[in-house]
């Protein structure tokens, strides 16, 4: 949604940007006006869909009075699904008071992430589902992230025209230039506890939101069998695995890191800035993507990260829609089990940094694409949704 704000605000439009200010943002500019909601208390799982639904009352109060009452007049709202509850319904409603154009970007379905947490069968799940389904005909256009979720919503969900709009890099996810990457992990030094080696570690950076739909027990597992599998094997390097970002289940993994007892990898979690993450993801030796989609058709952004800094990735496969932007040999390698995660990193760094001739391939191959980036994206996908009458 930043990026969205960015590129409308540059020369396009002036843009009231709604939503949580949990982390602080850098400066939008003139044209643009922030107006922050009060950040939810996370919800466990003891009376979860009484306690959501309450969440959800307040949350619908607290919209309506800034866009119905605080912002002025707007010609176009752009929702953000998920989450369409209560998001996509305030959208709907304040559109058509406001006479306003509605533009919904699907990154995902509201009612496949709820599931993840109460189940597909619960009745709250089967209720958000069909009210997730009558809202989305009600908007005047709509962005989706890739090819599987724009056929989705043709058929199934009675959406036709949806326009594609693949995440790309922002222009600042570039090649770390070495320098650089040694000021970043000396300043980084003592965040990452990283030991005394003979050698340098190989840098695994893996962007997390730390949520169910992310399965960082692959991780684990994977990291146990090549900690194994290498014992004092002198051909392969140590690993220094950062886990990036800020979520509900950062802590979890966080504590069930710090007990595996690893002697050559070491699992660290850290939150960086806008800047310093930039630096981290080009600065990296591999990505690692553990995100396992809730509904079979929505693309992490994190690969578009890796790749537009020319990094290789390995991606957990959860189906077809990932090969829209990774190629399995091509650009990254996709792994179904933490078993073979392990046989991977074994094959790509055996004799880093001077003979690893699969990573470099991979390496080779990323950097050789152009790659399209976001704002050249935006102008010709997103653009016109926002223009028309």
């Amino acid at each position: 949604m930043l990026y969205h704000t960015r590129a409308l605000a540059d020369g396009v439009a002036d843009v009231d940007l709604v939503g949580y200010v949990e982390t602080p943002l850098e400066e939008l500019g003139d044209h643009v006006r922030v107006h922050a909601l009060r950040t939810p208390a996370r919800i466990g799982r003891a009376l979860f869909a009484l306690r959501g639904l309450a969440r959800v009352v307040r949350q619908t109060i607290e919209l309506v009075r800034t866009v119905l009452v605080r912002l002025d007049r707007f010609d176009v709202l752009l929702v953000q699904n998920p989450p369409a509850l209560p998001t996509l319904l305030v959208g709907v409603v304040a559109a058509r008071a406001r006479g306003a154009r509605l533009v919904v970007d699907w990154h995902n379905f509201g009612w496949a992430m709820l599931a993840v947490k109460i189940g597909p069968d619960h009745v709250a799940t089967r209720l958000a589902r069909r009210v997730e389904h009558w809202l989305a005909r009600r908007a005047n256009a709509h962005l989706c992230v890739s090819r599987a979720m724009q056929s989705e919503l043709a058929t199934r969900w009675g959406v036709p025209g949806a326009v594609v709009l693949h995440d790309r890099p922002a222009s600042q996810f570039v090649a770390t230039p070495p320098d650089a990457r040694r000021a970043l992990l000396a300043r980084l030094h003592d965040a990452l506890r990283v030991p005394d080696l003979p050698g340098p570690p190989a840098l695994l950076v893996s962007p997390s939101s730390w949520t169910p739909d992310e399965d960082f027990g692959l991780l684990l597992e994977a990291a146990e069998r090549y900690d194994a599998a290498i014992g004092s094997d002198a051909t392969l390097p140590d690993l220094l695995v950062v886990a990036t970002g800020d979520g509900p289940l950062r802590d979890h993994y966080a504590h069930a890191m710090s007990q595996r007892g690893l002697r050559r990898v070491h699992l660290r979690t850290l939150w960086l800035d806008a800047a310093d993450y930039a630096l981290l993801v080009g600065a990296a030796d591999l990505g690692l993507c553990f995100h396992r989609s809730t509904s079979g058709v929505d693309l992490p952004m994190k690969i578009a990260d890796f790749l537009g800094a020319g990094v290789p990735v390995c991606a957990l496969d959860y189906g077809p829609c990932l090969g829209e932007v990774l190629e399995h040999g091509r650009n990254g390698l996709l792994f179904g089990t933490a078993e073979e995660l392990a046989r991977q990193l074994l094959e790509l760094f055996r004799g880093w940094p001077a003979q690893a001739p699969l990573l470099a391939h991979l390496r080779e191959n990323v950097g050789r694409a152009t790659g399209e980036r976001w704002d050249d994206a935006w102008k010709a996908a997103a653009l016109p949704l926002f223009l028309a009458r």
